[in-house]
């Protein structure tokens, strides 16, 4: 018997110590850095929608294939503590796992690989490049690039209910609505705007396994 039959798993500061698109940043200088690094915290803070800076930060990045895989490992180097056993025994018991993501998919897939998530179950921005591996864009219709688009993607997602959402930022906390429960992550980051609004607050996944599975 569980608790949740299915979680809806946020990625940077959750399920990684790490912010992708600011690990990014990091590699265009300590200006950039320092520039992302602040939107970043407006952002998940919910002081500015993250559709105001999405497209700015893209552009001025740039990202290359090289650099996104690099940044694959980094997800996969930095995993949350406990993730991986924890989300195995979830599965175990039938929990239907699914990653929601503002972050950039290619880089993500690998982590998702590490932790047993399908492909499929991967909902993130996907970039693109050229044949040389240089940046060319992102898609920009991705409803991930949007304040309310984890609520919506979840929204269409045909879960098993109840359902649970986890993550460190306010785009997660606005899956709320859509789902039976929200519980904050601050095992990376402790978002207070954020762990006001949540039904429960952990800070790591041996509290989400107990959560889960009751």
């Amino acid at each position: 018997m569980t608790r949740f039959n299915s979680v809806v798993l946020d990625v940077d500061s959750t399920l990684s110590g790490v912010e992708g698109i600011d690990w990014l940043a990091s590699l265009r200088g300590a200006e950039v850095e320092a520039w992302s690094n602040s939107l970043t915290a407006r952002a998940m803070d919910g002081l500015i929608p993250i559709e105001a800076v999405y497209r700015e930060r893209m552009s001025l990045v740039k990202p290359t294939l090289f650099e996104i895989q690099a940044l694959s490992a980094v997800y996969i180097d930095r995993v949350a503590v406990g993730a991986r056993e924890a989300l195995a025994e979830l599965r175990e018991n039938d929990v239907e796992l699914v990653m929601v993501s503002g972050g950039l998919r290619e880089a993500i897939l690998p982590l998702a690989k590490e932790l047993g998530v399908g492909e499929e179950r991967v909902h993130a921005v996907s970039v693109f490049f050229g044949r040389d591996g240089e940046y060319t864009g992102f898609d920009e219709r991705s409803l991930m690039t949007r304040q309310n688009g984890k609520r919506a993607t979840v929204k269409e997602m045909d879960l098993k209910g109840p359902v649970l959402a986890v993550g460190d930022g306010m785009t997660d906390c606005d899956i709320r609505p859509v789902v039976d429960g929200f519980a904050a992550f601050t095992g990376f980051m402790k978002r207070d705007p954020v762990v006001e609004r949540a039904d429960y607050v952990i800070e790591n996944f041996d509290q989400l396994r107990a959560l889960v599975l009751e």
